[in-house]
């Protein structure tokens, strides 16, 4: 299997070295002082298992690869379109772009580039971080793909999940990837905009009842808006996703917030925004995430007019 991986950042990086492990031909395209550090001293891999430096094949043009059979779409939300419109080079008829990215409609606007036939959904588990360029700490992954339309996993769908197991990932087909989707994006739309309007870690969210309160009151928010999309969520998702969540490590926190103290640009409309307008789509009402919405807006703008001079492509 030819991979290539659009956005070798922590967790592309990461996910792209188990499909190396699962003996895929595995390509990463990066940017900046990561992709310097990657094709002069390889990949640095810190895991639980220990720490290991591999070489790869980096670069920041996608022509210079050529059609493959997965792309692993790893950017940040606020990339999809442009990066999406750089896809053509990778693109063969049977090329599978697999969405890994926070967010519940990232999917659609790669199809509206490639086309849908191309498009396949995913949610993944993992915490991961670039500790230095070329050096990423991870711990380990797990990886839900399906299709986009609801049915028995396709073959495309059981090669990577194949491949991807091979390499030591937790990968899963699914006949709906949108439950598994919808299930990551209720906790995550709310502990994100939990830790990131506190600024706190998941430790003295936990101790505050009120911050509790918001929590649960969010991933409500969240489960109704996907029942009313007819995403067939358990009756007792928002327990089990609060209960799932309050046993992490109080270090815990999300991407938002580290994006939001670092000065870095911020995914608040894949989370908070879209989950806003799906409210007023559906008429359910979202006061909870309209609230942290406009709380955290201001610090989306500070931190885009500050990044404002960055690349935003490829990821």
């Amino acid at each position: 299997m030819r991979v290539a991986v659009y956005g070798a950042g922590a967790v592309g990086a990461y996910l792209g070295s188990r499909f190396a492990a699962g003996r895929a031909d595995v390509h990463l395209i990066a940017r900046g002082a990561h992709l310097a550090a990657l094709r002069e001293r390889g990949l640095t891999l810190v895991t639980p298992d220990g720490v290991t430096t591999t070489q790869v094949w980096a670069t920041d043009d996608p022509a210079s690869i050529g059609p493959v059979d997965l792309v692993l779409f790893c950017v940040k939300s606020y990339d999809t379109e442009a990066v999406a419109a750089r896809l053509a080079p990778l693109i063969g008829p049977s090329t599978a772009v697999l969405s890994i990215q926070n967010g519940v409609d990232n999917e659609p606007k790669i199809a509206a580039a490639i086309g849908a036939e191309h498009v396949l959904g995913a949610a993944v588990y993992v915490l991961a971080a670039v500790e230095s360029p070329g050096v990423v700490r991870s711990g380990p992954a797990r990886v839900v793909v399906g299709e986009l339309v609801p049915g028995p996993p396709s073959r495309r769908v059981s090669e990577i999940v194949e491949v991807a197991r091979a390499g030591g990932l937790d990968a899963t087909a699914v006949p709906d990837v949108r439950l598994a989707k919808w299930e990551k994006y209720t906790v995550l739309v709310a502990f994100s905009a939990v830790s990131a309007a506190t600024q706190l870690p998941l430790g003295d969210v936990r101790r505050a009842p009120a911050a509790l309160a918001m929590l649960r009151g969010l991933m409500t928010e969240a489960w109704t808006v996907g029942r009313a999309l007819g995403v067939p969520l358990a009756d007792d998702l928002v327990s089990r996703q609060v209960e799932l969540l309050l046993a992490q490590a109080d270090s815990a926190g999300a991407s938002l917030r580290h994006d939001l103290m670092t000065g870095h640009r911020m995914e608040l409309e894949a989370l908070q925004g879209t989950l806003s307008r799906l409210g007023r789509e559906t008429r359910v009402p979202t006061p909870w995430t309209d609230a942290a919405y406009a709380i955290l807006q201001p610090w989306a703008f500070r931190n885009e007019g500050a990044a404002g001079d960055r690349p935003t492509t490829p990821g």
